[in-house]
């Protein structure tokens, strides 16, 4: 067990890496980010920040003397990186678990040999001829197999020409993923301690707009769904030999729940538990990391999260006063700076004792913030 005022270590500077940060400074850690971003907002809110790549040899043997632990906010740090570390410190989650997450291939692979189901899918290769039974998955999602997120990397395609010039065009290792008629989207974020001991939120569901997350409910109130979802998700850290937080994506079609892809870390659908749960995702992510008792259940209150975008900010800056007037609503601003399109910038939750409370607020909010009702 690693206990107070210890110092922890975290590569990565996002907004996740920050809320790790204040985290472990509520629980009295000391902090250190690594991160090659000079202006990185996790930087700036940690104790000590390295301004250094991934894979700065001079910065990592500092931050393995620094720290009793290591962690990542982000699944694309080299897992070369980690497993280096590994040799100094404890490093949670393990390279190991994390080179997984960082590859579709792999991952869909893993998924299909610990028994679980995913959508229909190949594995390609820019310079390969595409094989016979691709023409069986479309219409088809083709998705780069490592590094695209929020609907980056990903192109959808109808038919074995458009395939052929968006592989090109790619030019790196693909996969093309069946395009589901979704029923839903759902999502589990759950945490393991070196011990074995698993703690999680309940399920959440998702919905988003142009492959970003635009809306998070927060329980889904799905018990059936929550019991299969912590099924699959336990079953899955288990086989990983996990230690940490891991958040499972998971798609319904047909009444059933097929997994879409692991993120080895909390996630943008768990933002809610900062506002309304016992112990948020970020504490679950210390307390893992630290082998400190995990949870046995996490209560909640009726929630939703809406994400903030830099679209937002095209027309000037949204009217705060205006949103903060509204009851139970909590503002989450990330200070990234210049807003972009389609950039997260931080997220309101609104929180209530009741769903119609919760979701006649989130109207309100949705209308203040002109976007489209959900």
């Amino acid at each position: 067990m690693i206990v107070p005022p210890a110092t922890l270590g975290m590569l990565g500077g996002g907004q996740l890496g920050r809320y790790f940060v204040m985290a472990a400074h509520r629980l009295g850690y000391k902090m250190v980010v690594l991160d090659p971003d000079p202006a990185s907002i996790a930087g700036a809110a940690a104790d000590h920040h390295i301004v250094a790549s991934y894979d700065d040899q001079t910065a990592l043997h500092d931050l393995a003397s620094r720290c009793a632990a290591i962690t990542c906010e982000f699944e694309n740090v080299p897992a070369a990186t980690l497993a280096l570390l590994e040799q100094r410190k404890p490093v949670r989650p393990a390279a190991s678990a994390v080179r997984i997450c960082q590859d579709r291939r792999e991952e869909k692979a893993f998924l299909r040999e610990a028994d679980i189901p995913v959508a229909p899918y190949l594995a390609l290769l820019a310079e390969d001829p595409i094989p016979a039974q691709a023409s069986e998955l479309f219409p088809a999602i083709l998705k780069t197999a490592r590094e695209g997120y929020d609907g980056k990397g990903q192109w959808q395609v109808n038919n074995l020409d458009e395939l052929a010039t968006a592989l090109a065009g790619s030019g790196v290792p693909c996969v093309l993923e069946k395009l589901l008629a979704l029923e839903g989207e759902f999502a589990l974020t759950l945490a393991r301690s070196p011990g074995g001991a698993i703690s999680a939120l309940p399920l959440v569901q998702n919905w988003h707009s142009g492959g970003i997350l635009d809306q998070t409910r927060s329980p889904a109130n799905a018990p059936a769904l929550e019991s299969e979802a912590k099924r699959i998700a336990e079953h899955l850290i288990a086989a990983l030999d996990y230690v940490g937080v891991l958040t499972v994506e998971f798609f319904l079609v047909g009444g059933q729940l097929l997994v879409n892809e692991m993120a080895p870390r909390p996630h943008n659908s768990g933002h809610p538990s900062l506002d309304n749960a016992e112990c948020s995702q970020f504490e679950l992510q210390v307390r893992a990391l630290c082998d400190l008792p995990l949870p046995e259940q996490i209560a909640v209150r009726p929630a939703l999260l809406i994400n903030l975008l830099g679209d937002l900010w095209q027309n000037g800056t949204p009217d705060w006063a205006a949103l903060l007037a509204l009851p139970g609503l909590h503002l989450h601003l990330y200070d990234k700076g210049k807003p972009r399109p389609g950039r997260k910038m931080g997220h309101i939750t609104i929180t209530g004792d009741n769903w119609s409370t919760v979701e006649d607020t989130c109207r309100q909010a949705r209308l203040l913030l002109g976007l489209a009702p959900r």
